[in-house]
């Protein structure tokens, strides 16, 4: 029996979700709405799949995957999520994801691609295609301070949360502007969210 996590803010999503993997045999089935207690669930249920929103009220789910990622190789884990750009292809890639979907595409889809990480751990499949252009060439824990940049977070409040120094939180957002080709951080912010980088 496949212990499934669904970590998504929204209620009505959790709830099709639970519904569409139950139908589908799927009897252990717990859900989250935030970085804290996807966490909590994470180190109580011990789940072997997960599917995993980027946009959370607290953090972005890059967090969770890559916190994931340091103690199993072998979950299978699917980012679902409304940011569409090929961009977040390879960040979900690089983060340790085993699937990028949105979340337009239909419930037979995300079954699908749960059940293929399932028995290929280590596979990589999106429903973007590589070959799309990508505007920014941004790492998964840039991506992170970008949330966290979009929240209003402090040099400190970003080393704290992500557990760098100070002089690494700047050298990150240094990076992001430079990226971007933005001069400060509410430019950054508008910039990434113009672009589906942030909801």
């Amino acid at each position: 029996m496949t212990r499934l996590l669904i970590i998504d803010d929204h209620a009505v999503v959790r709830q099709g979700l639970v519904q569409a993997f139950h139908d589908k045999g799927f009897a252990s089935i717990e859900t989250a709405g935030t970085l804290k207690e996807a966490r909590a669930k994470i180190a109580a249920f011990n789940p072997e799949a997960l599917i995993i929103d980027l946009n959370l009220p607290d953090g972005s789910g890059l967090e969770v995957v890559q916190w994931v990622r340091k103690f199993s190789p072998d979950v299978a884990i699917i980012i679902l999520s409304l940011n569409d750009p090929a961009q977040f292809v390879k960040i979900a890639r690089s983060s340790g994801a085993n699937a990028y979907l949105s979340k337009s595409q239909s419930m037979s889809e995300i079954i699908s691609s749960v059940n293929f990480a399932l028995s290929h751990p280590g596979s990589f499949t999106s429903t973007i295609t590589a070959d799309q252009p990508l505007d920014f060439d941004l790492t998964a824990r840039e991506i992170e301070v970008l949330y966290l940049l979009a929240e209003g977070a402090s040099n400190l409040d970003i080393s704290l949360k992500l557990f760098i120094s100070i002089s690494t939180v700047k050298t990150h957002i240094s990076t992001v502007l430079r990226k971007l080709q933005c001069a400060n951080r509410t430019a950054a912010v508008k910039i990434a969210r113009d672009k589906g980088l942030l909801l």
